[in-house]
């Protein structure tokens, strides 16, 4: 149980540090277009990451998720808004459920 404790002092640290260590050290607007760019697309890769496993793992079979993120990824890219692109998903999960 002790252990649980150091874990979280541990996990704290490592999270405030990332939030403080930018704002105390770069004082300056970023001109590098390399870093710029990377920090312009973490929040969205952090998004995708801790998405990615739970839109396989919300169904009862995977292959019915990896099916709606790929039917889900096609309508979105013909221009679909984000209703359509759930309705879509969903249907799909549905479809794929009742025959696997």
């Amino acid at each position: 149980m002790h252990n649980n404790y150091i874990y979280i002092l541990i996990m704290a640290a490592v999270s405030f540090l990332i939030r403080a260590l930018p704002l105390t050290l770069l004082r300056r607007q970023i001109k590098n277009r390399f870093l710029r760019s990377f920090l312009y697309y973490v929040p969205y890769v952090t998004l995708s990451v801790m998405t990615f496993p739970a839109i396989l793992n919300a169904t009862q079979s995977p292959i019915a998720g990896a099916a709606a993120l790929i039917a889900g990824m096609i309508s979105a890219f013909c221009g679909a808004g984000l209703f359509k692109v759930a309705c879509c998903c969903c249907a799909v999960v549905l479809a794929l459920e009742f025959i696997l």
